[in-house]
């Protein structure tokens, strides 16, 4: 039923487009889905980064970080996916602000583009920035330049645009005494915190998707659970989007965190058993 009928990598962080027609006719900016490959694969959430309406597709770009993902990162065109249920969450508040930036990491390149897009139809001067560790790790720029009044790159080596990240370019944007209106962001929670200590000294309202700490994805479960002014939140049925400037940054790295060691060691044993079996098929191929 939901079939893959386009996939493409630009490192680890893989394009995937899915047929889901239901889901591709009512979803909005800032909504996402929940997907499982496979019928006991674990349930994650995942932006919809773009969709076509009339061929019934949804576009998602997935960062291959655990098991989960490097099962998605292992499928092919003409394979189906077990499960994608949604639009799920509240959709981007899109008006007229005036000057909007938009800054994406890893996944949140392709994540940042239908608020990007919805905010240029809404009339806004749209500012987009992405980051990566080095210009080759860049994807999605076409369609964000064709979205946006400015595209800017930050880099960590320095070999496109800024050296840094999104932040430092939103700190020379304000030093240049550029006026920022809204700002959304989308990329990992480190990400996240600091580009809201970018803005808040400028009283920027900014708004971060904490999407990637989901699981259920209806509100039953409470993995999603987050402190913002502080109340208890669900991101997913809440968000995804909260005001940057009041989420509980150090509970949320520390709820983050409780099973990285675990996550980690099982994803590299599983990453291991994957280039023995990828190295055993292409023997026999040889003969």
């Amino acid at each position: 039923m939901f079939e893959i009928v386009e996939k493409s990598e630009v490192f680890n962080v893989h394009k995937i487009v899915v047929k889901a027609p239901g889901i591709a006719r009512a979803v909005r900016a800032g909504q996402f889905v929940i997907i499982m490959g496979a019928e006991y694969s674990e349930r994650i959430p995942v932006t919809v980064s773009d969709w076509d309406a009339a061929a019934g597709t949804i576009v998602l770009y997935v960062l291959e970080v655990g098991i989960s993902t490097l099962e998605l990162a292992r499928m092919k065109v003409g394979d189906s996916l077990f499960a994608v249920t949604g639009p799920l969450g509240v959709p981007s508040e899109i008006k007229n602000y005036g000057t909007v930036v938009l800054g994406g990491g890893c996944y949140g390149i392709g994540g940042i583009y239908p608020i990007a897009k919805a905010c240029k139809e809404a009339g806004n001067k749209v500012i987009s920035i992405i980051e990566a560790r080095y210009k080759d790790m860049f994807y999605n720029e076409k369609a964000l330049m064709e979205v946006s009044d400015k595209l800017l790159y930050a880099t960590s080596d320095g070999s496109k645009g800024t050296k840094g990240k999104v932040e430092d370019v939103v700190y020379e944007m304000l030093e240049q005494g550029q006026k920022i209106d809204q700002a959304f962001f989308m990329g990992c929670t480190q990400m996240l915190e600091r580009c809201s200590e970018a803005t808040r000294s400028n009283s920027i309202p900014t708004k971060v998707a904490l999407n990637s700490i989901m699981l259920d994805g209806t509100g039953m479960c409470g993995a999603c659970r987050v402190s913002v002014g502080g109340q208890i939140k669900f991101a997913c049925v809440d968000g995804p989007e909260f005001d940057g400037h009041e989420v509980d940054w150090n509970e949320l790295h520390s709820r983050k965190a409780a099973y990285a060691e675990q996550e980690t060691g099982v994803y590299q044993s599983y990453s291991h058993e994957c280039m023995a079996e990828k190295k055993f098929k292409q023997e026999l191929e040889r003969g």
